[in-house]
């Protein structure tokens, strides 16, 4: 977000930035090295493409292998929402450190996580949370666009239409929870079109729910993918088209000289480019802080677990009291069935899994569908999706001329990862600097 009120260095700072800015970008770049292969890197890799790019991606693991596999895979513009909401703040630390709860921050001395939850609690007010939802407003109009180009560009995996996409409640008065934030939406400019059902109307459009569950929203125009499936597919389409990606890289800086840019992995050769993309999830605050960017990217770690159930439902169930997402989908094997997303958990990227998370899950949702076998379940995942304090994704320019930023995306790095990618490519190649990108500024 643009910065105002600088003190007059700052300003100096800027002008002598966007001048060499400017002298750089005066030539589009011929290759662009983008440093992580998740759906954020990959998505800016092929709009690259798009605009003539010979594109090398490199990833300390390998595609897909981040928070872009497990997730939910919503395409959910109704929903897709600022993570820092006043809610949250009303929940109370109490119910924070308990680990069956769905934002969970277990106790720790660490200094930047405690720095992180300090910002991100005073994000959580009502005049920053409509802040926010006017970024996401403007994103949310064009995300589904950028998928409708990577399809019409040749992608092989497809995006499902969820019709209708469906949020359950147990009560009328968890669904007017949902209701008023979509009149909150609506007193900043946006509009969610949507449509109340109720008992049996709302168990005939999906029969997987239980009879507890007695009250609906019923939501058009939103969309579904198998987030693993279709970001291996986007990271084929790259090397179709010319591009290099490249597994277990993993990268110990990004510096300039002479002009050019250079990634260096912490073995192997350095690679040499016009330019350069940190789109590496939890990791971007370690390569991105020697250019300029001091946002912390916390991990937000979410769970999720596959099951199979008597009748799999047709589209996304949304349980959004207890914060659980769920999303019919089949496995690479071929085997249908429903994987159960949720939880929120601020703590280090690597860490165990907590098995608690995964039975607070089991505990929230098995009251709410009937003919699920939740002791059968497989593919327990956790995933470290990367958040910043204000809600609002990294993307734009560094400090430093041919280093660019893409990440913090919290939950929404699927569903805002391919606009995130024509964005940036657009900026890199054609120097385009939108309104929206400025509100995204990974200095401000």
């Amino acid at each position: 977000m643009p910065t105002t009120g600088a003190a007059p260095p700052r300003r100096e700072w800027h002008a002598e930035r966007w001048l060499s800015v400017l002298m750089a970008e005066q030539r589009a770049p011929e290759h662009v090295v983008v440093v992580g292969a998740g759906m954020v890197g990959l998505a800016t890799a092929w709009f690259l493409q798009d605009e003539g790019v010979h594109v090398t991606v490199v990833d300390r693991e390998g595609v897909a292998a981040g928070s872009s596999w497990g997730n939910a895979g919503w395409l959910a513009p109704a929903l897709t929402l600022p993570l820092p909401e006043p809610g949250i703040l009303t929940m109370g630390m109490k119910a924070a450190l308990s680990p069956s709860s769905p934002v969970y921050v277990p106790m720790t001395t660490n200094r930047q996580l405690l720095k992180f939850l300090t910002s991100f609690a005073r994000h959580c007010t009502p005049e920053r949370w409509r802040a926010a939802m006017m970024v996401f407003i403007e994103a949310n109009a064009l995300s589904l666009d950028a998928f409708d180009a990577l399809a019409g560009g040749g992608l092989r995996e497809s995006t499902t239409e969820a019709d209708p996409f469906v949020a359950a409640f147990l009560s009328e008065d968890e669904r007017q929870g949902l209701v008023e934030e979509f009149d909150h939406v609506a007193h900043v400019g946006g509009r969610t079109v949507h449509e109340l059902v109720d008992g049996d109307a709302l168990r005939a459009l999906e029969p997987a729910l239980s009879d507890a569950v007695s009250h609906g929203v019923l939501l058009r125009g939103q969309r579904f993918i198998n987030p693993g499936r279709y970001v291996h597919s986007l990271a084929d389409a790259v090397r179709e088209r010319g591009g290099e990606v490249l597994d277990r890289v993993e990268v110990d800086a990004v510096r300039t000289a002479g002009g050019r840019v250079e990634v260096r992995p912490v073995s192997g050769d350095p690679i040499d480019a016009d330019a350069a993309v940190i789109a590496s999830g939890t990791w971007l605050g370690r390569l991105a802080r020697a250019h300029g960017v001091q946002t912390i990217v916390q991990a937000g770690r979410g769970y999720s677990f596959f099951v199979q159930l008597e009748q799999k439902p047709a589209n996304p169930v949304y349980f959004p009291a207890q914060r659980v997402a769920c999303t019919p989908i089949e496995r690479d094997d071929g085997v249908s069935g429903l994987r159960v997303a949720g939880m929120m958990e601020f703590r280090r990227p690597k860490a165990p899994p907590d098995p608690r998370r995964i039975r607070a899950i089991v505990d929230a949702a098995r009251p709410l569908l009937h003919g699920v076998d939740w002791e059968s379940r497989t593919d327990e995942w956790v995933g470290s999706r990367p958040c910043t304090a204000d809600g609002l994704p990294l993307v734009g320019r560094s400090r430093t001329p041919g280093v660019y930023i893409a990440g913090g995306h919290g939950m929404w790095g699927i569903a805002l990862g391919p606009l995130t990618g024509q964005l940036l490519a657009g900026q890199i190649v054609r120097g385009e600097t939108t309104g929206l990108l400025e509100r995204l500024d990974p200095l401000r």
